[in-house]
């Protein structure tokens, strides 16, 4: 996997194979990042379902503050570790071994930007979305990968939207829905 932007630029990280693990396309990270903006200065992410890190790691590459990456798998846990390692043991990067939600549900920080690339065909957004509205800030943005198109999740609705293959992707933002893309 390669960052596509940002100040890790075109460094290659590795991640086990298997593992049910679907690293975000590097197309589809670069549109996130143009609707996102490209920089997340100052902002404070968490992925929820690293796996292979790609999103967490592009948005530290990218400037945000913090990036928590949760993983619950032994290999892709221990690669993001040898991963953050490799990129220099960013004390921006936190990687911790939890399931996700039980991490969303006891977590006491609040975050700006929320990850979400749960395994598909589990019921992982419906019981995620009850714990949104305390882990994340007011003016916070969710991007979902999932198996197909979504309106919204709880107060989040879709503002853009795209599919990849097999992968619809969505930018939510709380309030009324803009269309997609």
């Amino acid at each position: 996997m390669r960052i596509v932007g940002g100040d890790w630029r075109r460094r290659v990280l590795r991640f086990p194979e298997g593992e049910g693990l679907r690293p975000t396309p590097d197309r589809v990270r670069e549109t996130l990042f143009n609707w996102l903006g490209q920089r997340l200065d100052g902002l404070a992410c968490l992925d929820l379902f690293a796996g292979s890190g790609a999103l967490g790691f592009e948005a530290a590459s990218r400037g945000a503050a913090s990036v928590v990456m949760v993983e619950r798998a032994a290999a892709p846990f221990a690669a993001l570790r040898a991963n953050a390692a490799l990129l220099g043991g960013d004390a921006r990067l936190e990687i911790v071994r939890a399931d996700a939600l039980e991490f969303a549900r006891s977590s006491n920080r609040r975050f700006d930007v929320l990850f979400l690339d749960p395994p598909y065909r589990q019921g992982w957004l419906d019981r995620l979305q009850p714990e949104l509205p305390r882990l994340l800030n007011d003016d916070a943005v969710i991007y979902v990968e999932a198996e197909c198109p979504l309106t919204g999740l709880g107060d989040w609705q879709t503002e853009r939207s795209g599919r990849a293959g097999q992968v619809c992707y969505h930018v939510m933002r709380r309030g009324e829905s803009i269309g997609t893309d």
